[in-house]
């Protein structure tokens, strides 16, 4: 089984790095950190212009066509220009979520408006601490949504979100909700990576659109996919921090001679590379999973979620500790990685939730495979 990429997907790589390279810049990064903007807008600009954000909607729907392979590229080239865009939401769980159990009049309307940056949804999935479908207290009754949903990515920019709520008879459900609406109040959130927003969005009887496809099945089937997607993001971001130490580690000296030609430095720098190229491999599996519609996607999404997790926390703070004394300030560059490592987790749930889902499915009987 081949798990590398075309030569068009190639191309594609390149291309999105050479764009990501001139607009999310690390100086840019560190710029937005006292900022008042809730994203990059310039950076989603160009990402439209250049019709990468339709990359997974149909050409009928002012997309490319493409699918889930090409948006892990995008993934992980976002991670690896730690670009502060809204592309895990609306891209890795609105569209798909649009496609699999919207209604076509919901496609037609929103999906192009994805395609061209204007159109921005968020995902509100989170509350309590929990994620949906298992931690869900918004209730809708008579399309009208009551309920609190924190934290949410980028929910004050946002012009829509995907919500999940439960309908008349309690069953967890997703919404649309247009957040220019009445009965909608979003308040800003300290978030932890402090170049992309987060919110707190209260809904009181504000009206909102079943789709009508969702259920918890389809709830779940879509944090599996995101949660792929997410574990690419989260490979750009580890191997770009590890560049970064290992050129960091041949220019610094101690005892006259660059502290990477130091065993000790080299073993870990070593770690950190086996730690990234482990969950490369198990995100490469979920991606041919989700875009195959393969029947293991659940367990190849929590492989690849826990695995990509691990390699992210290893790898920034190693990073953080083999830059030294400047590693903890403000001003270096290691805790940008660091701390969207640390967002990237808060938004799809932590390793333990992950860790319950992989052994709810090992726990079932054996399937066969055909």
């Amino acid at each position: 089984m081949n798990f590398g990429f075309s030569e068009e997907q190639d191309t594609i790589r390149e291309t999105l790095a050479r764009m990501l390279g001139d607009h999310a810049t690390l100086k840019s990064a560190h710029n937005r950190l006292d900022g008042a903007d809730g994203f990059d807008t310039a950076t989603w600009s160009a990402l439209a212009d250049g019709g990468w954000l339709g990359l997974a909607i149909s050409e009928a729907e002012g997309g490319a066509g493409m699918g889930a392979v090409e948006l892990a590229i995008l993934a992980e080239e976002i991670g690896r220009s730690l670009a502060a865009v809204p592309y895990l939401p609306a891209l890795c769980m609105a569209v798909p979520a649009l496609q699999s159990a919207g209604t076509q009049d919901q496609r037609t309307s929103l999906l192009p408006g994805i395609a061209k940056g204007r159109t921005i949804i968020a995902t509100a999935l989170a509350e309590g601490g929990g994620l949906a479908p298992d931690t869900v207290s918004a209730k809708v009754v008579q399309d009208r949504l009551s309920g609190q949903k924190a934290p949410v990515t980028f929910g004050a920019e946002a012009t829509h979100a995907l919500v999940a709520a439960t309908d008349e008879e309690g069953t967890p459900r997703l919404y649309l909700a247009d957040l220019s609406a009445s009965g909608v109040t979003i308040g800003a959130l300290d978030p932890i990576e402090r170049t992309r927003s987060a919110a707190r969005i209260d809904f009181d009887n504000a009206p909102v659109e079943l789709l009508p496809g969702s259920d918890p099945a389809a709830i779940r089937r879509l944090l599996d996919g995101a949660a792929v997607l997410a574990a690419f993001e989260q490979i750009g971001l580890a191997e770009r921090a590890l560049v970064l130490t290992t050129a960091y580690a041949g220019e610094r000296h101690a005892f006259g001679r660059p502290i990477g030609g130091f065993q000790a430095v080299k073993h870990r720098l070593a770690d950190m590379f086996a730690k990234i190229e482990l969950a490369r491999s198990n995100a490469f599996f979920g991606a041919w999973a989700l875009a195959s519609g393969d029947s293991r996607l659940p367990e190849a999404a929590a492989v690849a979620r826990l695995t990509a997790l691990d390699a992210v926390q290893f790898t920034t703070e190693e990073s953080i500790q083999l830059h030294g004394g400047i590693g903890f300030t403000w001003a270096a560059d290691p805790h940008l990685f660091l701390r969207r490592g640390w967002q990237l987790k808060a938004e799809l749930g932590p390793a333990d939730m992950w860790r319950e889902r992989l052994l709810g499915h090992l726990a079932t009987p054996l399937r066969a495979v055909s």
